[in-house]
Parts: C-alpha cells; structure tokens; sequence
C-alpha cells in the first residue's frame, strides 16, 4: 500500500491525547491516526448504510432488479 503524506489543523488538546497515546503505546502517530480513521470509516459505513436502508423502506429510493443490471452490462 502506497502511503501518502498529509497535512491537516488538529484541535491542541487531540494533539496532546495523540502524543500522550503514542507515548505510553510506542507507537508512531501516523499509525495510531490511520487506525483510528479506519475504524471511524467502518462506523461511517454502517450509518450510511442504515440511512439507505431507512430510504428503501420509506420508498423513496427506486431498486433495479438483477436482470436489469445484468442487461445494462
């Protein structure tokens, strides 16, 4: 996996809690945030997929059956 370098503004006192973490775990920061995001985008998954969901069963989303799709390829 290619990693790419970032910059980003950061409250001071997740600063301190980020360094505090990496500290007291040996780790690098750059791990613990990557880790931290990626378990932050499972959440933001699922919230996107119950709010689909929610629209499916209101019936404001329109489905396509498979053979449709399969027909479109």
């Amino acid at each position: 996996m290619k990693k790419i370098k970032s910059t980003f503004t950061l409250s001071d006192f997740i600063v301190e809690e980020l360094n505090q973490t990496a500290n007291e775990l040996n780790e690098k920061k750059s791990h613990i945030v990557e880790k931290a995001l990626s378990l932050y985008f499972d959440y933001l998954d699922e919230k996107i997929a119950d709010k689909r969901l929610d629209k499916l069963q209101k019936g404001e989303t329109k489905t396509i059956s498979a053979n449709e799709v399969f027909q479109g390829l």
